[in-house]
């Protein structure tokens, strides 16, 4: 199980992500578009770099659902390989089967 502070810290920057991300698209239209003037460009830049880094998109990390384990994470069932292991073991999940041989 992970830290309960290491989970709360990913959902709090989810929602910084969230609440930033219409601000953050148009200060990069603007800072990517090269009609405009240098100066203009330059401020949209500045202004990018004074949102809270937290806001960024890089800086979120995949997390277990029922565990919150950061590392080997399946995004296609949004959990870790330990909890898919225990939930197809106990055939909660339809159509897995554990391999044995």
């Amino acid at each position: 199980m992970a830290k309960a502070a290491m989970v709360q810290r990913e959902v709090k920057r989810q929602a910084l992500v969230e609440k930033f991300a219409a601000k953050r698209a148009a200060l990069k239209l603007i800072a990517n578009n090269q009609d405009l003037p240098m100066e203009e460009r330059f401020k949209a830049r500045l202004k990018l770099a004074k949102l809270p880094r937290n806001s960024s998109p890089s800086r979120l990390h995949n997390r277990c659902q029922i565990s919150g384990r950061p590392k080997a994470y399946y995004r296609k069932f949004n959990i870790s390989r330990i909890a898919l292991r225990d939930l197809a073991s106990d055939g909660q999940i339809p159509g897995m089967v554990k391999s044995s041989w």
